[in-house]
């Protein structure tokens, strides 16, 4: 039988450890899934409601009948597949060997207090990224270079943009604009310019919010689901007015 506090004491880290999840970019089931994983591990029913900002979760005893709900909002993480790993590994760990909850904060918080990735590290291997993507649609050697430096540009300006926490929509129209603008160079050398300047933008797209939000409509998780596609929709409508901008200035017939 659970306490009161004992019950709050679990709900604060399930929330914690759920929120962390959903912004780094897991689907809504594998959180569920999860966090589930962790209640049973501590003998309480886990139940949660998962929405676009915030998280409501609920832990029961069913001993005491005791209920503790928790109102959490999700913050902002980059996407990391190495992390998410880690927490799921964590949930397993607990179900496995019933950890302590003293135990999980220690793990969970040395795995979300790791260094991350440089970010010039980062920023070289986009581009590198990108100018590959260039050079696979068929993109000339010299338009290979010209994307490596417009993405460069491109991604150096959404990094100091997310620093500064500027609206996300208004980082990807300025972003798009900088790399495509950048890539335009293209034309001068008559270098393969319309591949150039559609991949100079393809680090840019929301893959992520895109493949979640239809895992999330199939698992019958609508209401998350397509509250990520909405937004991955309007990151690709920012995307395209950044890109449309240069095409307009300088060889208008792309858009025809």
């Amino acid at each position: 039988m659970k306490s009161y506090n004992e019950l709050k004491d679990i709900a604060v880290f399930i929330a914690r450890y759920a929120t962390c999840l959903l912004a780094s970019g897991v689907h809504t089931s594998r959180v569920i899934r999860n966090s589930c994983r962790i209640g049973v591990s501590f003998g309480v029913s886990v139940k949660m409601s998962t929405f676009q900002k915030t998280v409501v979760l609920s832990v029961y005893d069913e001993e005491s009948a005791d209920v503790y709900t928790e109102v959490v909002e999700i913050g902002a993480l980059p996407t990391s597949f190495e992390f998410n790993s880690e927490l799921s590994s964590l949930s397993w760990d607990a179900y496995d060997n019933h950890l302590s909850l003293a135990e999980l904060w220690e793990r969970f918080n040395q795995i979300i207090s790791r260094p991350k990735m440089s970010p010039h590290v980062v920023l070289l291997l986009v581009g590198l990224a990108n100018a590959s993507f260039c050079r696979l649609f068929g993109g000339s050697w010299a338009a290979v270079g010209i994307v490596l430096l417009a993405t460069l540009a491109g991604f150096f300006t959404r990094q100091q943009m997310q620093r500064r926490k500027i609206n996300h929509f208004f980082v990807f129209t300025v972003s798009a604009f900088v790399a495509s603008m950048c890539a335009s160079v293209a034309l001068t050398f008559d270098a393969t310019a319309e591949i150039a300047i559609a991949t100079s933008v393809l680090f840019l797209i929301p893959g992520v919010p895109l493949i979640n939000g239809v895992i999330d409509i199939v698992e019958g998780h609508t209401v998350t689901g397509c509250s990520r596609l909405v937004q991955a929709f309007l990151l690709v409508i920012c995307i395209a007015v950044g890109l449309s901008c240069p095409l307009m200035l300088f060889k208008s017939s792309l858009l025809l």
